[in-house]
């Protein structure tokens, strides 16, 4: 399941059942899980773990070392999870610092050019269609959706469920269930679509919505808009995620 034309170090890790295509590269510190399928001219290298079942594109370069300027040596990792789907010219760089990692988790779509730079880290289920980038630092939550050519600044984070058209800036945290749009981004509404698609309630789309009006509509300052959403919104695990979504965010909310 090796093609001839493959380097591999002989310290890399290769599990069972997985197939290289040929010119793949991996070097030292790979570690492959089983079932993993590489198709042509794929690079590990790097301290990188990938989990089972992942399949990688072409040109995919995978695990190499940090663009951060800031880097300054030491074992830096990327860590991937299981049934992956990393397509052409896909780039994920390590994490600057000592003994930190650039995270992805489980069955993700990620389209071709997509680029996932050092210190991100992406939860499950996430779709990022061809072209989008996450800068630094970036925290990317389950089932979000980025649309081509989206832009996310570092230290960003993109909430659960939240989706963004394409072509899209994003500057500051984008909420879970939301959609998003523009340059630089705004909060259009709620992302109606994927909460039926997820099974959400037509009761808690109502609450996200009434939430979503007092947060990012009535000109209300932070503290206040959450102290409203407590008193007047019905409660619902959604809810509370995005409440506490907002009330955490570093760099400011999407409005």
């Amino acid at each position: 399941m090796i093609h001839p034309t493959a380097v591999i170090h002989s310290a890399a890790r290769i599990g069972a059942e997985c197939e290289i295509g040929p010119y793949c590269v991996l070097g030292p510190h790979v570690e492959l899980g089983r079932g993993c399928k590489l198709h042509s001219h794929v690079v590990l290298d790097g301290h990188i773990r990938l989990g089972r079942n992942n399949e990688i594109f072409p040109f995919a370069s995978l695990g190499l070392r940090s663009q951060d300027l800031k880097w300054k040596g030491g074992v830096t990792r990327v860590e991937i999870g299981d049934h992956n789907t990393i397509r052409e010219g896909v780039t994920v760089h390590s994490a600057t610092d000592e003994g930190v990692a650039t995270r992805i988790g489980s069955y993700n779509n990620l389209l071709a050019y997509t680029h996932i730079a050092h210190d991100c880290q992406l939860g499950d289920h996430i779709i990022m269609s061809n072209f989008a980038g996450l800068a630094g630092h970036v925290v990317v939550e389950d089932h979000a959706v980025l649309g081509g050519y989206v832009a996310v600044h570092q230290f960003c984070r993109v909430g659960k469920l939240a989706m963004i058209g394409g072509c899209s800036k994003i500057r500051q945290d984008m909420p879970p269930f939301m959609l998003g749009d523009g340059s630089p981004a705004q909060i259009r509404t709620i992302n109606k679509i994927g909460l039926e698609r997820h099974g959400v309630s037509e009761a808690t789309q109502k609450a996200l919505r009434q939430a979503c009006k007092i947060l990012f509509r009535e000109g209300l300052t932070t503290a206040n808009a959450l102290e409203k959403v407590r008193a007047e919104v019905p409660a619902a695990p959604e809810v509370q995620h995005l409440l506490e979504f907002v009330a955490t965010s570093g760099r400011g909310i999407t409005h």
